[in-house]
């Protein structure tokens, strides 16, 4: 809408963009004097809207952007092939204002938040304790988290403190949401006994997942953030990015909840430091994308502020998954512990049940390692050997001791099972 007294600015504007347009008259009798509608390729949407606030229309007037399903003129082919030579963007790449009006639309009420939340981590509850896939996968389907990620770095990156804190603190209430849900479920269904009593979460496939990160946790987030703002800026459906980011968020979140429920301090360590990283690190990933695409401030005079508050951000980000890191780590190597000490030890009580018995065989071997922070220590290991009647397993736990001992170093205590195999 041309304001009184902008006219002849706003047309001289678009001619000089090369832009066609069609202004027709505002009868309505307030201080707009026109209306001017035009249509532009993607890549031209930020520099005319640039050109025309310096023409005068700005957010005090009305700016509507209409996506067109299809637009057949040979001029408007022309005009999108020379933006495109022009632009230093991708051609798909939606301009700032339609990236900030997208990640209002994204965020929703506070009310609406929380109980789609709220709902999403009871059903990835119920799907971790039941070991189901599908059903953790279908809480991620409603889970509300995309818009407030997102805002939070489109908030940095154009300067607007109001949208970053709103993404920011819609972030942490979504967490503990999630997690206060899953927990209060969890006690719900230990309570009345809704869950076997001897029940170990620990036991649950789905459940044990989150026992134990590494350092692949990392790409996920990564990966979630990245497609998170790609999907914004290129106007592509953020719907089933959203699920990428709340598999990343909502599983873990839950998880938490269920350790709290049981008492098991390791999962609770350990699902934490997932949702804490991965939360970090789709922040950060879509923040640096943002900036990397040259999404900046509407005001010039603002862009060394946005620069500012990017650096510092960045720089506390890394920070703080670099300390979460380190855990990552140690998890990944006690992981990798475990796998080269079982493969050790299988190997040494093969050699020596040979040894000691040349019909006793290694039927199960089951390695018990305790410890809340890794590297975590073998404490028992248990083998069960199959062997003919007439074969004893005195004195072969001793043996088997002192043999695994050597190889890995640790004292654990040893306990032999014996099957009698009887073959025909």
């Amino acid at each position: 809408m041309i304001p009184a007294g902008k006219r002849a600015a706003v047309v001289r504007a678009l001619e000089e963009e090369g832009v066609d347009y069609v202004v027709t008259d505002e009868t309505s009798n307030r201080e707009y004097t026109g209306v001017a509608t035009f249509p532009l390729p993607k890549a031209a949407v930020e520099p005319v809207l640039e050109r025309l606030r310096e023409a005068g229309i700005d957010e005090r007037t009305y700016t509507v952007i209409v996506a067109a399903e299809t637009v057949l003129s040979r001029r408007f082919e022309e005009l999108e092939a020379e933006y495109a030579e022009e632009s230093e963007r991708d051609e798909d790449r939606i301009s700032r204002q339609e990236l900030q009006a997208k990640a209002d639309d994204l965020a929703s009420g506070m009310r609406t938040y929380v109980l789609m939340t709220v709902i999403s981590a009871v059903i990835a509850t119920a799907g971790l304790l039941l070991d189901s896939p599908a059903t953790v996968v279908g809480s991620m389907v409603i889970a509300p988290l995309i818009g407030p990620a997102m805002s939070a770095a489109i908030g940095t990156v154009v300067d607007d403190e109001e949208m970053f804190r709103r993404g920011v603190r819609m972030q942490v209430v979504g967490v503990a949401v999630a997690v206060a849900a899953a927990t209060a479920f969890a006690v719900g269904l230990r309570s009345l006994g809704l869950v076997p009593p001897g029940i170990d979460p620990l036991e649950l496939a789905e459940v044990a997942e989150r026992l134990a990160p590494n350092v692949l946790v990392l790409a996920v987030a990564i990966g979630a953030g990245v497609a998170g703002i790609v999907s914004l800026m290129t106007g592509v459906s953020a719907t089933l990015v959203g699920v990428m980011i709340a598999v990343a968020l909502i599983p873990p979140a839950a998880a938490v909840g269920i350790g709290i429920a049981f008492a098991i301090p390791r999962l609770v360590l350990g699902a934490g430091v997932i949702v804490a990283v991965n939360v970090l690190s789709i922040n950060l990933s879509a923040l640096v994308v943002l900036w990397y695409e040259g999404y900046r401030p509407e005001r010039w005079f603002r862009e060394d502020d946005a620069r500012a508050a990017f650096v510092k951000r960045v720089v506390v980000l890394v920070a703080a998954i670099a300390v979460l890191s380190a855990f990552l780590g140690g998890v990944t190597y006690d992981s990798y512990v475990a796998s080269t000490t079982e493969t050790d030890v299988r190997n040494a009580v093969g050699d020596e049940l040979a040894t000691l018995d040349p019909d006793a065989e290694l039927l199960e071997l089951e390695i018990e390692r305790v410890g809340t922070f890794p590297p975590r220590e073998t404490d028992r290991v248990v083998v069960t050997v199959g062997a003919p009647p007439d074969v004893s397993v005195a004195g072969m736990a001793t043996t088997l001791e002192a043999r695994i001992e050597r190889v890995t170093g640790e004292d654990p205590d040893v306990a032999v099972r014996l099957v009698t195999v009887d073959r025909s």
